[in-house]
């Protein structure tokens, strides 16, 4: 999320920050409904552009989420990458698509840290908040149900509609963003503030307001180098606070993905961590219910955000994300070859999958029907462990607990024998000649030939060997 150079921001806090670069937009399956610009819906006092898709068939009295993208990214980027789509057609909501002009921004960032920009009533703020009118004049769009969630730059600018509008938006998730109005000192940085001040910045962009405010999911990376990882804890401060919750987790569970979640003022905050992610918004490609969007630049393969969110928002028909199945039992090693480990386990109730993990990686591209699995390709000589998690429609349970296994073949030990040089001749190990005794093979000397002196001997060849003092 850099900061760019704009005709509202000086140059030099450029300097600061770090770009984002291009996101490759990957073409999906031909469909009906498209991605549609609106050429004018309302005053526009942030000059942005609108886009909007809406399924085919959908009907008045439905959900809207506004989407805001990246630095250097635009709406069909964002629409197209960020699986957001998968889940409007599937449960039957429309999006909104804001875009960034770079006569306002040079890196087409949302103005996130300007603050004409980010107060209620003026600037972009207003130009989104113009975008949802549309839709509910439009559209038909049940007012009571419109969300927001962002990457990066959209991500703060996600915070602002949140704060700024909290009237409006019934919850929101921000990605890789930062908390309201901090300016562009969070991005690189901690920032030491307590709780009742990072509260008090929401408060005081609606001077009176007491609610009710929106739930909140916030997703970072433990990796991202361009939005510290300090943001996500912030913002739960932040949230937390302005609904007077401790900054306690009431709960903390283990997702897909390397993904830790924390829940706060009994589920009204989320904080998603996901650990080893860099900066980008949460994917996982592929046709389960679970899964969505495309890997590209900062959209960064691991879990899918949107249908966490989505489900978080209740645009499913529910208001919580359903229960995994559980962590299957039993995992057990049924064979084992020089380049193959073949495993089995329990069956869980309710799974239609399973997907396996060696050494905390997933090595199943497509979850397994049955009970078994049989990993290749190993090496020879070497120790693996697994683990195994059940999959269902709901999603994917914790990992199993692990079972280890060594693969057979490899280097052969060395034999070694410890003895006197006595014993070493009467094995046929050594010989001796005028009262020593010497290593078969390479001649070694071992000193005097009698049952006083003690040598380890270790074979390197057939009838060959050395002495190995302390070396075996």
């Amino acid at each position: 999320m850099p900061v760019p150079s704009a005709p509202r921001l000086l140059r030099g806090v450029l300097a600061l920050l770090i770009g984002l670069a291009g996101v490759a937009v990957v073409a999906t399956p031909a469909h009906a409904a498209t991605l549609t610009q609106v050429s004018s819906f309302g005053s526009n006092p942030g000059n942005l552009s609108m886009y909007s898709y809406r399924p085919d068939g959908l009907a008045g009295g439905r959900p809207a989420v506004v989407l805001l993208h990246g630095c250097t990214q635009n709406a069909n980027a964002y629409f197209t990458n960020s699986g957001w789509r998968k889940y409007a057609d599937l449960w039957g909501f429309a999006l909104i698509v804001a875009e960034q002009k770079s006569g306002n921004n040079s890196l087409s960032c949302f103005n996130w840290f300007q603050a004409g920009d980010i107060a209620r009533g003026q600037g972009e703020a207003l130009s989104v908040k113009q975008m949802v009118d549309y839709a509910k004049t439009n559209y038909g769009t049940d007012a009571s149900r419109v969300y927001v969630s962002g990457l990066s730059a959209g991500g703060a600018m996600s915070a602002v509609m949140l704060a700024a509008y909290p009237d409006v938006f019934k919850a929101g998730s921000v990605v890789a963003g930062i908390p309201y109005n901090c300016g562009t000192i969070c991005q690189g940085q901690a920032v030491s503030k307590t709780p009742q001040q990072w509260g008090d910045l929401v408060r005081n962009a609606n001077p009176g307001y007491a609610g009710p405010w929106p739930r909140v999911a916030i997703w970072q990376g433990q990796s991202d180098t361009t939005v510290v990882p300090a943001n996500g804890t912030e913002l739960m401060t932040q949230w937390t606070n302005v609904r007077g919750a401790s900054q306690t987790p009431a709960s903390t569970s283990s997702l897909p993905g390397n993904t830790t979640l924390e829940t706060y003022a009994s589920d009204a905050v989320r904080l998603y961590k996901v650990a080893g992610m860099g900066h980008g918004t949460p994917v996982d490609p592929g046709s389960g219910v679970d899964q969505c969007g495309t890997a590209a630049s900062y959209f960064l393969d691991t879990i899918c955000s949107a249908y966490r969110d989505a489900l978080f928002f209740g645009l499913d028909g529910g208001g919580t994300t359903p229960t995994p199945p559980g962590a299957p039992t039993g995992l057990t090693v049924i064979g084992v070859t020089d380049t193959s480990v073949a495993l089995s386990w329990t069956a869980v109730s309710g799974a239609t999958g399973y997907h396996v993990y060696r050494g905390g990686t997933k090595v199943t591209s497509s979850p397994v029907t049955g009970t078994a699995y049989t990993a290749t390709g190993l090496s020879a000589g070497t120790a693996y462990t697994f683990t195994v998690t059940a999959v269902s429609t709901s999603g994917e349970s914790a990992q199993s607990a692990p079972v280890s296994a060594t693969t057979t073949g490899g280097t052969t030990p060395p034999v070694c024998y410890t003895a006197s040089n006595y014993a070493h001749v009467a094995a046929g190990r050594a010989h001796h000649s005028l009262g020593y005794a010497y290593a078969d093979g390479s001649n070694q000397n071992m000193g005097l030939y009698n049952t006083f002196y003690t040598h380890t001997l270790k074979q390197t060849g057939p009838d060959y060997w050395v002495i190995a003092d302390g070396q075996c």
